[in-house]
């Protein structure tokens, strides 16, 4: 298999998974934040609805998150390996990277959306650093310690939710325990909280209104990913640096081989899945129980399943990839970051008061079709765009900034 090959494999999969982010993200652009957790609090819960919903967690959510995360770390080493390879140095050209990024990211949480994962990604880029000369067996021993720990920490929280739920509930509870409870419950999702009406008029405002309010929300946002986000998604990236040093997410290993891990990863991973899906529309979409069940409790299987749909999504690009489907789906991973920030400024015009308004006026099956036509978009200019140019827009202005000189554009 030629070097072109193998990067077809990288691209192809973050084609798919940038793609399949705006499955989840969708909400969080068209509705109050509430509804990303718990459809009972905005998005809707008749059959059609909870299905979608029903849909995307046992299938999607936290998994294209993590397979992002995954080919972020396997990045990483690529480009410093060239960074070495052309005499630099590949730890200076990864921090300078790492620091621009936070500024993008920065950036686009101020000026566009609150739900930005580019500054996550830069600070657990920057940890990731200290793993870089790691054997394989190292980098997943490590990833398994940060997945225990984030797992932990998770069902503490949960579990202390739930128990203060439980007091608040009880009869005499003391005034200040029912208030305490109630902030803590609008921060699990809950339904009709004051949270979620600020929400609506927040983001139906003027496109200052809603600068201010991200200014105002950054700094809380920076602390709980750095206590909340930080070990996971920087698991998520040992193990693709782990992928990359075993040759499997450049498709390396026989397609039959890459079956045969997705079957039994998705085998072992769909059937809790499903079970908690079950679970939580049993329990009437109770907030403490949604949490839990988005925040923790399906976590092991959302690594399972990352696993899985990596390994499918590489069968399917090492078996087809002369499919003219492929090469698009190549094309807009090798734009990811475009489309990322692009999706973000188009979503944001659609839904927010500066734009066209639409926030909180449509359902989830409603935004699904918003999710197709933008799959749409990416896959339309994608390709063309990079048979004329070397970048995408947001990777040729990342590439300039990290490097202190103004890349060339246009292919030759």
């Amino acid at each position: 298999m030629t070097q072109t090959d193998r990067h077809l494999t990288l691209d192809a999969i973050r084609g798919f998974a940038v793609m399949g982010i705006l499955l989840l993200n969708i909400v969080g652009f068209s509705m109050p934040d509430a509804g990303y957790v718990n459809p009972a609090a905005w998005g809707g819960t008749d059959p059609l609805n909870a299905g979608v919903w029903a849909v995307n967690f046992v299938l999607f959510d936290g998994k294209m998150r993590g397979l992002f995360s995954v080919l972020f770390g396997a990045s990483m080493l690529l480009v410093m390996q060239r960074a070495e390879a052309s005499g630099q140095n590949p730890r200076s050209v990864h921090l300078n990277r790492m620091a621009w990024l936070f500024v993008i990211g920065a950036a686009h949480f101020i000026l566009l959306w609150w739900g930005d994962i580019l500054v996550p990604y830069a600070i657990c880029g920057t940890l990731a650093l200290l793993f870089v000369n790691k054997d394989v067996k190292q980098l997943l021993r490590w990833a398994i310690i940060f997945y225990v720990l984030y797992f932990l920490i998770t069902l503490v929280m949960v579990g202390g939710g739930w128990w203060q739920a439980m007091q608040a509930a009880a009869p005499g509870a003391d005034p200040d325990l029912i208030k305490g409870t109630q902030e803590m419950l609008a921060s699990f999702g809950q339904p009709g909280t004051e949270e979620i009406a600020e929400s609506l008029k927040t983001y139906r405002s003027g496109w200052l209104t809603i600068v201010q309010h991200h200014l105002a929300i950054f700094p809380g946002s920076l602390a709980s990913t750095l206590i909340f986000f930080t070990l996971d998604t920087l698991a998520m990236m040992l193990l693709g640096m782990a992928m990359l040093k075993s040759g499997f997410i450049l498709g390396l290993w026989q397609p039959a081989l890459y079956r045969k891990i997705a079957l039994r990863a998705f085998a072992i991973g769909l059937p809790p899945m499903i079970a908690l899906a079950v679970w939580v529309m049993l329990s009437g979409f109770d907030t403490v129980i949604t949490f839990g069940a988005f925040f923790s409790f399906s976590f092991p299987f959302r690594v399972v399943m990352t696993v899985g749909w990596a390994a499918a999504l590489l069968w399917l690009a090492v078996t087809y990839r002369d499919h003219a489907l492929i090469a698009r789906v190549a094309a807009a991973g090798r734009a990811a970051f475009s489309n990322y920030l692009g999706t973000s400024l188009l979503m944001t015009f659609i839904f927010y008061g500066w734009g066209l308004g639409l926030f909180g006026q449509i359902d989830r099956a409603t935004a699904m079709l918003f999710v197709l036509a933008t799959w749409g978009i990416m896959l339309t200019w994608s390709k063309p765009w990079l048979e004329r140019y070397r970048f995408g827009p947001a990777e040729w202005l990342w590439r300039s900034l990290a490097r202190r000189k103004l890349q060339p554009m246009r292919l030759r």
